[in-house]
């Protein structure tokens, strides 16, 4: 974790990465670019650069080493100039792999779309003709097929085509057979559009992405498969000249003169993987969860960016202390702020509840405590964040990892999706308890099924070895409780426990936690959007909006007078039994902007 000042408020600071920004974010992807960019360069001023004619020989200075006068990479048996040569045949070695990829593309596409959007019959014959294209060894089929039309360069570009449009139909086909039946398309269809017309307009927009990324992996590949026609004498034919037959004509001469095959052979390898570099930069640029940096690979713990680090506090202040947290998520240069300046504690046996309409801030809020945002892009930029005086954000990463599940536990909102669904509850369990602490796996396993006893689970037992997907909604969140507990923590934080339950399973969760907290002593800060629930259960209540802390105080306090309007405005949210449309007479003047001013 780093203590490094923040960039200054003055400073331009721009949105997303560009789709530049981006490609030259990924190192490789940039020297694949410049490097790519300058082998075109020079092949396309190949007319007019100052070079001899590359057919010329001149059997008097053959096989003249590289740095010869006139002859700056040498010449070969016949005594051409190699470099005259190289630049030209890379030239042809480009067009030739373009132009077979571009073939390959506009069939397997044309076909992986036709198969992918027509589906049935017609989808099964097409691909039973690429399953048998693909049954073929690819190298073989393309020697057959120049073996039947005759050696020559443009025999070759076909052959190496028709080898590839396999890959193109499938991949297309894939991508087509996901989003053929998507409310876009449905929609069109019901419009009265054609079938053509959807195909080409809503389909093929949302696949060219695909095509493109496809295109760019595999101009390279074509350009190695076509140089090994041309090393076997397959494809260019004399006088012209391409990098695989430079290579095929040198060999000869590998021992002797080992420049003549090495110079094309270099080549080759510049050329194919500047391309490869430079594709893998292109599908970032193309992905938006890449621009994003949604696929950025999270860090153990989120970033710590404060410009001042706290100081810490004294020992007999209350069990947790949040003070002044501001949490954001990086946006290229730019940090989004989500949490802001939000202030609260938790003493001992005390239930805080924070409340706020969804996208208020709350499991942002709670995700900080403990540097469980996920970052990238999530950062904490200011505040603190104490735990009996320690400010928890100051120590190491290692130490903040064992206070979670430790000293303080989470229960998630969603338990299918937390829980692991190739492992049993009672395994799951375990693991919380031995991560902690030094235990056999028999004795770590029966203290498991103890406290799926302690949180009301029948047959703890033989549920201790059931899957998560095997048991009901409440059963999985009270699994999620027995993990929170199997520690003792001081501190437990419930990210809407009740959430996607019916109302008797809400009920006995929230039951379950007010038992817990009163026979433990733990504190416990729930996080919800039902003021119902805070009434139940909470001695005290914090209201968020946009990130903020707008109103806070005893739970009574707050629901009998509230303060801010968006707090009435919550409260008024809470129906009431036998007041029927009179409710909304009520609450009406609430949101209508007249009894809306803080």
């Amino acid at each position: 974790m780093s203590e490094t000042a923040l960039p200054s408020a003055a400073a331009p600071q721009s949105g997303r990465l560009s789709s530049w920004q981006l490609l030259m974010a990924n190192r490789l992807a940039a020297v694949g670019l410049f490097a790519l960019s300058a082998i075109l360069l020079i092949a396309i001023l190949a007319p007019i650069l100052p070079l001899p004619d590359p057919d010329i020989t001149d059997q008097p200075n053959r096989l003249l080493p590289p740095l010869s006068p006139g002859h700056l990479l040498g010449t070969d048996h016949l005594g051409r100039d190699i470099l005259s040569r190289l630049i030209w045949g890379t030239q042809v070695s480009i067009l030739v792999g373009i132009s077979a990829t571009a073939i390959a593309a506009l069939i397997g596409s044309l076909i992986g779309l036709s198969a992918g959007y027509v589906g049935g019959k017609a989808d099964n014959i097409m691909m039973r003709l690429i399953d048998m294209l693909m049954a073929f060894p690819y190298i073989l089929l393309a020697l057959a097929i120049v073996a039947v039309l005759g050696p020559g360069l443009l025999n070759a570009l076909y052959a190496i085509a028709v080898v590839n449009i396999p890959f193109f139909a499938r991949n297309i086909r894939g991508v087509t057979l996901s989003i053929r039946h998507s409310e876009f398309v449905d929609a069109a269809r019901l419009s009265g559009k054609g079938h053509l017309a959807i195909l080409f307009t809503e389909v093929l927009p949302n696949v060219l992405p695909v095509i493109v990324i496809t295109m760019s992996t595999t101009v390279g590949w074509m350009i190695l498969e076509t140089a090994g026609l041309s090393f076997l004498g397959l494809g260019a034919q004399p006088p012209t000249s391409d990098l695989g037959s430079m290579l095929g004509q040198g060999r000869a001469q590998l021992f002797t003169a080992p420049h003549v095959s090495m110079v094309p052979g270099i080549m080759i390898f510049l050329l194919v993987m500047s391309i490869n570099l430079l594709g893998d930069g292109i599908r970032d640029v193309l992905d938006p969860r890449l621009r994003s940096g949604a696929l950025n690979r999270p860090m153990a713990v989120t970033t710590i960016d404060r410009a001042v680090k706290p100081e810490p506090r004294k020992a007999n202040a209350a069990l947790l202390e949040v003070a002044n947290l501001e949490t954001g998520f990086r946006s290229g240069n730019r940090v989004n702020a989500a949490v802001k300046g939000v202030s609260f504690s938790l003493n001992k046996g005390e239930c805080l509840g924070l409340i706020g309409e969804s996208g208020s801030g709350k499991s942002v809020t709670a995700l900080s405590l403990l540097g469980l945002v996920a970052s990238p892009p999530g950062v904490i930029s200011n505040g603190a964040v104490y735990l009996d005086g320690e400010d928890v954000l100051s120590q190491p990463d290692s130490q903040i990892v064992a206070q979670r599940g430790g000293r303080v536990s989470y229960v998630f909102q969603d338990p299918l999706t937390t829980l692991h669904p190739l492992f049993s509850v009672g395994d799951q369990i375990a693991e919380a308890i031995t991560a902690h602490q030094r235990m056999d796996g028999k004795t770590a396993r029966a203290q498991a099924v103890e406290l799926m006893e302690t949180v009301g689970i029948r047959d703890a037992q033989q549920r201790a070895s059931a899957y998560p997907h095997e048991l009901s909604g409440g059963q999985r969140q009270r699994i999620g409780i027995a993990m929170a507990l199997a520690n003792d923590p001081d501190v437990i934080i419930a990210d809407e426990p009740t959430t996607a339950l019916d109302v008797t399973v809400q009920a006995r969760i929230l039951e379950l936690l007010q038992k817990l907290r009163r026979e433990r002593g733990l504190a416990l800060l729930l996080i919800t959007h039902d003021f119902g629930v805070v009434a139940q259960i909470c001695d005290r209540v914090a209201v968020m909006k946009d990130g903020e802390i707008v109103e806070q105080g005893e739970t009574s306090d707050v629901l009998r007078a509230p303060q801010h309007a968006y707090t009435k405005r919550l409260i008024a949210c809470v129906p009431e039994l036998g007041v029927g449309r009179a409710f909304l007479d009520k609450v009406r003047p609430l949101f209508s902007g007249k009894g809306a001013e803080a």
